[in-house]
């Protein structure tokens, strides 16, 4: 709920400046182009309103998502580090690997979420019922009106249509009930004209009248009429779609007199002109929202007449210039509009320049689980993926977190290498293992939550935030608060990500101390035999006592090779790193890779 609200709220920003530059080509290009083609630059809009529906995320509004997340944090409880653990999973008994795991409380969707949704919801429910209302409108003319009985009337009607060269049978009715004539539905066209029109106006001036709405459906006004009215409702908050649809209505009447325009005589300009004064002065009205007509507001009529008088023949050369000029203008605006997407979108995890891919179909290993593996194979330099859409997608590191808390620690000298022990402060914990004092190894391998939120809580805030934008781990969003960001929380990375940080880490490309790189190292060691070392850390989402997110993250390395891995699984619930562990553990078996024999022994306890 608060991505979709910050990215329905970023695409409307987009939505209004897209709006303003169509507004503003329109005014610089006004004497490059017709007012046909004024009018059909604003079939653009349609493409730039569907942008908040698009399943992207904003990244360039990020502080947004951060104030959301910080509210969020702030009205849901905090994890009750008392509530006993979830059962354990047999792996747990392992020597080499323990996964302990605290559940946090997180609403699924509190109510202050909805609060955007709600109001939303209200004001289209409002421009629904105008909708409704005018539609009942519609309704009652169309029974109201009868078939046009003068056969004067008919005649010229259909030489207007004949003129027009429009082949379809379009009925005209006349009714009492309204004084502008109008033309409605997609489907089935009809044309309604008051009746006072015949008895008050001149054939000519029924003439321009019928050639007009014959316009409107040529043109298929009704389609991008009902489209406006769509907009209106989903964006009724937006003054600048609100403006846009204004434009479009005026922009769509002058349109229409200049195609008109084209199929008379330059005597007959002055007296089409005339015929708008008179009718807007014995029946000014605006149209219906759902119907396209000749009237319109005082505004409309005026900029109406003075296009009419303005009106020129195009010459053949300033058609082609018109033509290039609007192709030229409607790729700018859909190029920019194309773009929108990237930029919007959540920035994923990007393997390194030129490195060799290789995908693989490892779902057999997965059974149902949703989930991804991906392995970097240094002595190769092949990256192999599995399910690519869900390794480059961010999640909560959970545990896996601790490895670079850690690092951060000690190169910050919170700790050191030889002096890594905090002190327990009595709190009970329902393991065991967390109810004493603690040194980086022993924090690591119980995997001890209030080791590391003692580290980060004696850490410099901002230096803390700097350190993980500087190591680019994932969204580096801490804006959740110290004391469990990382848990299920505003701090994301995905598994293409957990594997390059590992891979820098061991390389110390970040040019840390060595000595604190070796430290985490160590503190990562799970197993060894006979030259092959298993290296790892896993993580555990569990929210509202079900476990959903399984991580396991490290590498294998051996004599004359290393080979780092992620696995992620998510779940609604029985969804842990033991499972994920054990998932690693089969496909590296399956690969042949070198493992320590305790972990490939198929009698070793999981």
């Amino acid at each position: 709920m608060i991505q979709f609200s910050v990215h329905f709220i970023y695409c409307n920003i987009l939505i209004s400046v897209m709006i303003a530059a169509i507004t503003l080509a329109k005014k610089i290009l006004r004497k490059h182009l017709s007012a046909g083609s004024q009018y059909h630059i604003w079939f653009l809009l349609p493409v730039v309103l569907a942008l908040p529906f698009l399943s992207v995320r904003p990244a360039g509004f990020s502080w947004l998502i951060r104030w959301f997340h910080f509210v969020q944090a702030n009205l849901s409880p905090k994890p009750d580090t008392a509530m006993l653990p979830t059962a354990a999973s047999p792996l747990s008994t392992a020597n080499w690997l323990n996964d302990f795991a605290i559940s946090v409380t997180r609403n699924s969707a509190p109510a202050a979420d909805f609060v955007p949704l709600v109001i939303w919801a209200v004001g289209m429910g409002a421009m629904t019922v105008f909708m409704i209302r005018s539609r009942l409108h519609l309704y009652c003319i169309e029974k109201s009106a009868l078939p046009l009985q003068s056969a004067d009337v008919r005649r010229l009607y259909q030489r207007c249509r004949t003129q027009l060269r429009i082949r379809r049978d379009i009925p005209i009715y006349s009714t009492a009930f309204i004084r502008s004539p109008i033309v409605v539905g997609m489907f089935r066209p009809r044309i309604y004209i008051p009746i006072r029109l015949i008895t008050d106006f001149a054939e000519n001036d029924i003439r321009y009248m019928l050639l007009h709405e014959l316009q409107h459906y040529k043109h298929k006004d009704a389609l991008i009429n009902f489209l406006m009215n769509i907009a209106s409702m989903l964006y009724w908050f937006n003054p600048a779609v609100w403006y846009a649809v204004r434009e479009i209505r005026t922009d769509r009447e002058i349109a229409c007199d200049s195609f008109v325009l084209q199929m008379l005589d330059q005597d007959d300009y002055i007296a089409y002109g005339n015929t708008l004064l008179n009718f807007a002065q014995k029946m000014s009205l605006y149209p219906f929202s759902l119907a396209a007509g000749i009237g319109g507001s005082a505004g409309q009529i005026r900029k109406r007449i003075l296009n009419i008088a303005a009106y020129r023949p195009q010459t053949k050369w300033q058609t082609i210039r018109e033509r290039t000029a609007l192709a030229f203008l409607a790729a700018l605006i859909l190029e920019s509009t194309a773009l929108i997407p990237v930029l919007a979108s959540e920035p994923r995890a990007a393997l390194p320049e030129g490195a060799v891919i290789q995908t693989e179909d490892l779902s057999e290993f997965f059974a149902d689980r949703e989930g991804c593996f991906v392995l970097y194979d240094t002595s190769a330099d092949t990256w192999i993926l599995y399910n690519e859409t869900h390794a480059a997608k961010r999640f909560s590191p959970d545990s896996t977190y601790k490895i670079y808390s850690a690092l951060f620690a000690l190169e910050n000298q919170l700790i050191r290498p030889d002096s890594s022990i905090l002190m327990y402060d009595g709190q009970s914990f329902p393991y065991p293992e967390w109810n004493q004092d603690q040194d980086l190894d022993s924090a690591m391998r119980n995997s001890v939550n209030w080791y590391f939120q003692e580290l980060d809580q004696r850490a410099d805030w901002n230096a803390l935030k700097e350190f993980y934008r500087a190591i680019e781990y994932g969204n580096s969003d801490l804006s959740s608060g110290v004391h469990d960001f990382w848990m299920e929380s505003s701090l994301k990375i995905s598994a293409l990500e957990q594997v390059e940080l590992m891979r820098k880490l061991y390389t110390n490309e970040f040019d840390f101390d060595s000595r604190n790189v070796q430290a985490v190292k160590d503190s990562l060691k799970l197993s060894e035999q006979e030259g092959t070392v298993l290296f790892g850390k896993t993580g555990t989402g569990i929210v509202n006592g079900k476990s959903v997110n399984g991580w396991f993250v490290g590498y294998v390395e051996s004599d004359d090779n290393t080979w780092f891995f992620a696995t992620n699984i998510q779940g609604t619930d029985h969804t842990d790193s033991l499972t994920a562990a054990e998932i690693t553990r089969n496909i590296l078996e399956a690969k042949q890779i070198e493992y320590p024999s305790a972990i490939l022994d198929k009698n070793f306890t999981w």
